[in-house]
């Protein structure tokens, strides 16, 4: 028997522990694009909250499922749960829809013929976005434009030199900007996010730039990068997390050469001073405007 896991279901739904995980914010996972349809048996998906994104993963499990292969989907009641059951109506599905633990489970036996699984595909596909002139894809972070807090850091960013890296890199917005210095010898994009590695390497067309799909927090900080630049995440799984923004401070440090410099950008309301102040060396306030502050950090 085949079987697909989508994300990380909590445990009182009991994810299979042999099945094939395909979540894009799990590196190295299984595309579920690329399962071939009508191959698997069953598929436990833990649908993400953002409509488009969910109704996308939600017809590409289905397309995956074989004719009488079981689809069991879960989402907190505030995070798209509730509109699950309607959702899974539309394409003309039979629903099973109980509650527990704060979410909503449905549970679907495929049939034959679905309905509207086409469109639900491309409207959640990659696809050039209008105004924004670059490659992206809805699930993203801030995927139909330049977050705030990016535009700023970019603004007020000076020509950079050496080898760096752009921690948590998106589709390539930021990263644009830092490979216009012709000083800049090497850039790594990094993103937990294989989503948005992949539109970063159909935006960032440059020889100095390599791409990596990899947490963060998990990387080996070789102490031999000249420069990082980074807008620290901030939500896991939809809840804030300080201790994501906190833990990429420790790991641009990590990362760096001693004189080696971070540009941070954060939220105004994120208390990352102390962790800064205890990572490196120099540390100093750029700018504080619009509701976010840019950090220059000497190691």
């Amino acid at each position: 028997m085949t079987t697909l896991l989508y994300g990380r279901p909590p445990a009182v739904f009991d994810p299979p522990a042999t099945a094939t995980q395909t979540s894009p914010l799990i590196p190295g996972s299984t595309a579920l694009e690329t399962v071939a349809p009508g191959s698997v048996d069953g598929v436990m998906l833990y649908a993400p909250p953002g409509a488009v994104e969910r109704r996308y993963t939600l017809a590409l499990a289905l397309q995956a499922l074989k004719p009488g292969g079981r689809l069991d989907v879960m989402a907190p009641k505030d995070k798209g749960g509730s509109r699950l059951g309607k959702e899974l109506k539309a394409f003309g599905l039979e629903v099973i829809e109980t509650a527990k633990a704060h979410h909503r489970r449905c549970i679907v036996i495929r049939p034959e013929a679905v309905e509207g699984l086409d469109a639900a595909v491309e409207a959640g596909a990659p696809r050039v976005v209008p105004g924004l002139e670059a490659w992206s894809q809805p699930g993203v972070f801030a995927w139909d434009r330049i977050d705030p807090g990016t535009a700023l850091l970019a603004q007020v960013l000076p020509p950079l030199k050496g080898a760096g890296a752009d921690l948590g890199c998106g589709f390539g917005a930021l990263s644009t900007v830092v490979l216009r210095s012709p000083a800049v010898t090497a850039l790594r994009l990094i993103d937990i996010d294989r989503r948005a590695v992949e539109a970063a390497k159909r935006n960032v067309e440059d020889a100095r730039a390599s791409f990596d799909w990899a947490d963060v927090r998990t990387l080996d900080g070789a102490g031999d990068l000249d420069f990082i630049v980074s807008n620290p995440p901030f939500h896991d799984g939809g809840a804030e997390d300080r201790r994501l923004g906190q833990n990429f401070i420790r790991k641009a440090a990590e990362m760096l050469r001693k004189g080696g410099t971070a540009w941070i950008v954060a939220n105004r309301h994120l208390p990352y001073e102390a962790e800064l102040d205890a990572a490196f060396k120099r540390v100093r306030m750029v700018v504080d405007q619009g509701g976010y502050k840019i950090f220059e950090a000497v190691k």
